[in-house]
């Protein structure tokens, strides 16, 4: 995620800022042209311009006025919610502090995977343009069972629909799922980038015709998934796995694999793009073969190779910081040879789909023209 200045005194302002801590600004994330703005209210409605007068009036996101939300919608737009937020259909209680809090930070993850997903054009159709397959979340509440006992709301995702169970957003209760589960690593934001992967295999591999494709790379994904699972669960992993599979559940089946891939490729590329943003480099003394870097736009990298070349030395780096604090490493994870050509997979499918759009966009005659952000 890059840093952004404040349009109205230059002070540097963050992705999730709400104001400016320098000239006191209404800030807002304008979906349209993927940046962070200063913003001033139009008298007598509810629209705001950015400051200076630039661009088209907006409104922020409903979800605003709870503080879940600093996203905006463009004036004009008949849905009150932002282009994240209007994906979801069950919400937490923002009646209780609880729901609220657990609202808000799965909003924060949530605007995290829609900033990749809105910078590379992904699909993202809704439920009312498809019905069947449409992407739509629901945050799901426990069940408290008639002994008192609690029955844990599943993650997992089905043709577009994606579950997250709500009581994941805090962090005592994650992190005992993670340790039962023995996980190296749990997160929102994870589980919102691996179900979203599943909906992008469906829309880009299967209804994409690449399954041949997939197929070669991943493996055959008509195995039986329920069987499959039950022996992950049972066995455990192949001895091997690491060589092949970025975790242990990408060992399960072709589906998890790619979901595991999917979710890793956007984890690299935006905390890549926050390191650029921040213009690190590392330069080890006497180690150069650990030097990296970022050279390039992660967003817009040539191959998953540029990426993993940067991405192994920063994440060394930063995982030796980690211990260094004591702390868990930030990417207990092996990228080999096999990983990057999955990733590369990854890559050609993200990039080929935004190439498709652009091409079409410009073969538009003038008047439809849709505005593309650069």
């Amino acid at each position: 995620m890059r840093l952004y200045d404040c349009d109205h005194c230059g002070q540097t302002i963050h992705f999730d800022n709400r104001n400016c801590v320098n000239c006191g600004y209404r800030l807002a994330f304008v979906p349209d042209d993927l940046s962070m703005h200063a913003l001033e209210e139009n008298p007598g409605d509810s629209t705001w311009h950015l400051f200076g007068g630039h661009g088209h009036s907006v409104r922020l996101c409903q979800n605003s006025t709870m503080d879940i939300c600093n996203w905006t919608v463009m004036a004009d737009d008949p849905n009150p919610f932002c282009p994240a937020c209007r994906h979801n259909r069950l919400v937490p209680d923002a009646s209780t502090e609880e729901g609220l809090n657990q609202w808000r930070r799965i909003s924060q993850a949530q605007r995290h995977l829609f900033y990749s997903m809105l910078r590379w054009k992904l699909p993202r159709t809704n439920r009312d343009e498809d019905p069947q397959g449409g992407l739509v979340f629901d945050f799901l509440v426990d069940e408290i069972q008639p002994d008192g006992s609690i029955k844990p709301a599943m993650t997992g995702h089905e043709n577009g629909l994606i579950a997250i169970r709500a009581a994941e957003a805090d962090d005592a209760t994650r992190e005992q799922v993670r340790v039962s589960m023995n996980e190296p690593y749990r997160t929102m934001l994870g589980h919102f980038r691996h179900e979203t992967g599943h909906y992008i295999w469906d829309k880009l591999v299967r209804d994409g015709g690449k399954l041949d494709a997939f197929r070669a790379v991943f493996g055959d994904e008509t195995v039986d998934y329920g069987e499959a699972l039950k022996r992950n669960y049972e066995q455990g992993p192949p001895p091997d796995w690491q060589q092949f599979y970025i975790s242990t559940y990408a060992s399960s089946h072709p589906w998890e694999d790619f979901a595991e891939s999917f979710a890793h490729y956007l984890h690299i590329v935006d905390t890549l793009e926050t390191a650029r943003s921040y213009g690190m480099s590392i330069e080890p003394r006497r180690h150069e073969e650990l030097a990296a870097e970022i050279d390039f736009r992660p967003y817009d990298a040539d191959n998953a190779e540029q990426l993993v070349s940067a991405w192994i030395p920063f994440s060394v780096a930063l995982n030796s910081i980690h211990r260094s604090m004591g702390v868990p490493d930030l990417y207990p994870f092996i990228v080999t040879p096999v990983i990057t050509g999955k990733l590369q997979f990854v890559h050609d499918l993200i990039h080929d789909h935004e190439r498709i759009l652009l091409a079409s966009a410009r073969a538009l005659p003038t008047d439809n023209m849709v505005a593309q952000v650069a």
